[in-house]
Order: C-alpha cells, then structure tokens, then sequence
C-alpha cells in the first residue's frame, strides 16, 4: 500500500521523532527561502513546497525519516522557465514532474539503483558534504567577527553538550539559546528575515493559470524531464544512504512513486518542485528521528513556525543554523574513503574521486552520478576484457588450446588475436569450460576462430562450454551464416 497507517512505522519512536522533526523545520527555512531566490521565486513559493513534500511524503514514502523538501538541484533546473515564462508554467512543470515520476516508480526504475556502485556512492556522498560545506561558507562572505563567534560557539555547544545531556536535540537547544542571546543584546548579525519576507498564510489548492496546448507541453516538458530524473536519482540515492546509516531497509519503488504523487500535490497547492534532502535527512537521523512522525513533524511545525511564530522565526540568527550544518557536513562526509582511496582498486578510486570533483565543479548531482555510472561501466569492461589462452601440446598432429575470461564484444579482438595461430592439419581442440560467451559478437568470434584453424586444413573440436553459451551459438549460427554469404 502507497498510504501508511502502521502504528510502528508512525509511534515506534514518539519523542525522538518530534523533537527531531522540530530541529529540522528550524532547518528548512533558511534552505527553503535560499532555493527560492535561486529560482527565482517568492520565498513562500519554496516554503510551501517544503510543507506539503513533507508532509504527503510522510504517508507515501517508501522510506520512514527522509526529509523531501524545495532543494537547490531542483532550483538550478527551473531558473530559465521562471525566467522565461513565470511562476504559473513552474507549477504546471510541477505537476508534470510528479505525473513522469510517477510513471517511472510504476516502470520499476527505482531497480536501476543496484547498478550504481559503491564507489559512485562514496563520492556522492562526500561530493554533496562538500558542497555543503560550501554553501555555508557563502553565507558567512562580508560577515561580522560577530557572526563567525557566534558559529564558533554554536559548533562547541553542538559537539559538547551531547557528552552530558541527551534528552534534547542539542540542535534545537542551541537555536532556541541563541535566538534568545540574539533577542535580548540586540546583536548585529545576520538572521533569517534577512534571507527574505515571510507571509502569515495557508497554502490553498490552485490550478496553474496556462493555456492547455501542445505549446504549453512543450514549453514545460524539458524541464519537467530533467527535474524528474535529477529529483529521483538524489531521493534513492539518500534513501540508500539513510538504509545504511539507520541499517533497515526501505522500499525504493515505493518511494519513486511518492516522490511523484508529493510533486503533483505541491504544484496544485502553488510549491516548486522537491525532492529527498540529504542534509535535512541526516539532521533528522542524527537528533533521533527514526519513523514517519519526524517526517510528518517537520513539515507541519515548519507550516506552524511562518503562521505563528512568524515574528520570532525571523530573528534566529543564520550564524547557528550554518553551525548546525556544518555538523551535517562533517557527519555526512566518509572519512574512511582516505583509507579506501590507498587500499582500494586503483579503478574504484577514480571513479570515486572522477564523480566527487564532478559534481563540486558543475554543481549538479546527476551529472556526477552518470559521469561515475559509466567510467566505473567501461572501467570494468576493460578490466574483464582480457581473455587468457593456454596451448596444452596433446600430440603431434593434436593441439588443444584452453580458453579463460568473459567473451563479449569488448574482448573478441583479444580472443581472436590470441587463437591467430597456424595450425596445418591438425586435430584442434578447443576446451571453453573456463569462458562464458556474453553476445552475438561472442559467438561471431567463435565461428571466425573456427574457420581459421579449418582454412589452415584442420578440424575442431569444442569442449566444455556451459549451457547458456550453447544455447547462444545455437540461436545465433543460422543468422551467423547468412550473414557472412
């Protein structure tokens, strides 16, 4: 089922869950309103996003704890429609991006994430600290010593407090503490209302104001194709992250399916588009959320905060919110991928390091993702190409040649060149009990082997070979055949 009442996946973890969920609402409205200014949008329209991908993804998730929210990946795609066309074909581009990846969850392509590997997952992980971690330090540019104190102290109490009180999140204490000092010293520091306005209202539910042509279709699909992809390969991602982190399992498809009912929902109620946050999701982890409550939490406390605590929202400091992400930064990070980087495969490491500077130099997740995707493909080609042949003299008009390796279309020139050997009149046996034939260039190579040894005027014999590659040779000789009159 899409919609989720279990009693264990909501109320297994009750106060961990609130009180973490409330951490992370103080944490998406900076966030929010900065992906809005990217996009070039009213803060509200990011804001409203966050509520409503919280809150539906909560009940239809495949994956109890992630945060969804308005994320810059997903603002960097829209900036140009916004531009162009304005906030109305945004929301229809919403919509169609949950209609998409919808489609996609029902196609099973949340299974294509056992194709990515491990060390494309290593660097997207640190690849995403990284940028982070630099996020933050743009928003600390032109600041006061004042500012950077604040963060200093911030980060102490973050690490410190911990080690002798646990009962409270010491993110939330420290945003509620320094909110307070800020209050009260009339400290000059940067806060959130000077990231941007917030309003005091709902959002209600709308249909986009544009006129329902091809045109229109064709104005919004691009985007709403790439947000649909970029959205999707950084939601599984993180939820495979958060399935390691937490060590339980969560249901891929299911959350495909989620992530495009929660984009349809969020266009019709005036949201741009969102997917999974890493950073909110391991904020929400590491203060103690565990189940669909912290989810749902966030969402609705962060709706809560802009229509009643509006006033005092405004004025926490950007200083602890930065520290609390830079907490983010430093746990997000794998410290162990130093160690993986001198004792792993020289081929995993750069493709580790390949998908990492990737996606630190163009700012875009999926980029690095399918960059690393498919160096690590070809990279293993390369690696299981290599076939090795072993002369075994039997007698003196009798040969046989064993035959190791993986024969596809990337190793038969390495197969066929290593057989290139004159063999006048005599009885070839050819022993494949140690080579698996993968494709028709395979088996065309097989039958190109064959007629060398027989031009030279000798017989063959083929032994060993498994079943599937049998059953390969026997589609394909007919074809083979014909093709090469």
């Amino acid at each position: 089922m899409l919609f989720s009442l279990r009693k264990n996946e909501w109320f297994g973890n009750l106060r961990g869950d609130i009180l973490s969920g409330i951490v992370v609402a103080f944490a998406l409205i900076p966030e929010a309103i900065a992906f809005s200014i990217i996009a070039g949008v009213d803060p509200m329209i990011g804001l409203y996003a966050s509520f409503t991908m919280a809150v539906v993804i909560a009940f239809i998730g495949g994956r109890p704890a992630m945060i969804s929210a308005a994320t810059g990946a997903m603002a960097l795609l829209v900036v140009d429609l916004v531009k162009d066309h304005g906030l109305q074909y945004l929301l229809a581009a919403t919509i169609l991006t949950g209609i998409i990846q919808l489609l996609f969850g029902y196609l099973g392509v949340a299974k294509l994430m056992r194709f990515i590997p491990r060390s494309v997952m290593i660097g997207f992980v640190n690849a995403l600290a990284i940028l982070i971690f630099m996020a933050q330090l743009q928003q600390l540019q032109a600041a006061n010593w004042l500012m950077y104190a604040m963060v200093g102290v911030s980060l102490l109490i973050l690490y410190g407090l911990p080690k002798f009180f646990k009962a409270i999140p010491a993110a939330l204490i420290v945003i509620i503490v320094m909110t307070l000092v800020t209050v009260l010293f009339h400290l000059d520091v940067k806060t959130v209302g000077d990231m941007g306005s917030l309003s005091s209202s709902l959002p209600v539910f709308l249909f986009p104001s544009i006129p329902f042509t091809l045109e229109t279709l064709g104005i919004i699909l691009p985007t709403a194709i790439g947000l649909s992809v970029v959205g999707l390969l950084e939601s599984l991602l993180t939820a495979t992250i958060i399935d390691d982190m937490t060590d339980t399992d969560s249901n891929k498809t299911r959350e495909a399916k989620g992530q495009g009912i929660a984009n349809i929902v969020t266009g019709f109620f005036g949201g741009m588009p969102g997917c999974a946050m890493i950073g909110q999701s391991m904020i929400n982890v590491s203060s103690g959320g565990r189940k669909r409550l912290s989810t749902f939490t966030a969402g609705v406390f962060l709706m809560f905060l802009i229509l009643v605590l509006g006033d005092w929202v405004v004025q926490i400091p950007m200083a602890v919110l930065i520290a609390v992400m830079i907490t983010v930064c430093i746990g997000t990070f794998d410290w162990h991928s130093f160690e993986y980087i001198k004792k792993g495969h020289y081929t995993d490491t750069a493709v580790m390091i390949i998908t990492v500077l990737t996606v630190v130099f163009t700012h875009n997740l999926a980029i690095g993702v399918i960059i690393g995707v498919v160096l690590s493909a070809i990279l293993f080609m390369v690696k299981i190409s290599k076939v090795k042949v072993d002369i075994i003299p039997k007698e003196a008009d009798k040969v046989m040649y064993r035959v190791k390796g993986q024969l596809f279309f990337a190793s038969v020139d390495n197969f066929v060149q290593a057989l290139s050997i004159k063999t006048e009149n005599k009885r070839v046996i050819l022993d494949l009990s140690e080579l698996h034939i993968w494709d028709d260039s395979g088996v065309e190579a097989i039958y190109k082997v064959i007629m060398q040894f027989e031009n030279d005027g000798s017989t063959v014999r083929m032994v060993g070979l498994d079943k599937e590659s049998r059953r390969m040779m026997r589609q394909l000789r007919t074809y083979l055949k014909n093709s090469s009159r």
